[in-house]
């Protein structure tokens, strides 16, 4: 039996007050149904649905190298990783 692929969620944010941009990226790396393994991305303005996008890989390792060469450059435009919510500060 071939082990399933671990599932992999990136999300990030880039916000800007000053050019009014508050948008979002967030990836995912999922088996499908079917055996094969899928890179899902959702992008738009924070508050929003957005856009989607999915991809069909015959391997994990495929997926993975896209999902990284994706964060990469959004991380080259700015975008960040959201910062967790400190549960004992509230």
């Amino acid at each position: 039996m071939i082990p399933a692929p671990t599932p992999y969620h990136i999300y990030v944010e880039r916000i800007a007050p000053e050019q009014n941009m508050a948008r979002f990226y967030a990836l995912a790396v999922q088996p499908t149904l079917f055996g094969e393994v899928s890179l899902a991305r959702a992008w738009g303005r924070i508050g929003t649905r957005g856009q989607q996008m999915v991809r069909l890989f015959d391997n994990e390792s495929q997926a993975i190298i896209l999902l990284l060469d994706v964060l990469r450059e959004k991380r080259k435009r700015g975008y960040r990783p959201k910062r967790p919510v400190d549960i004992q500060r509230i």
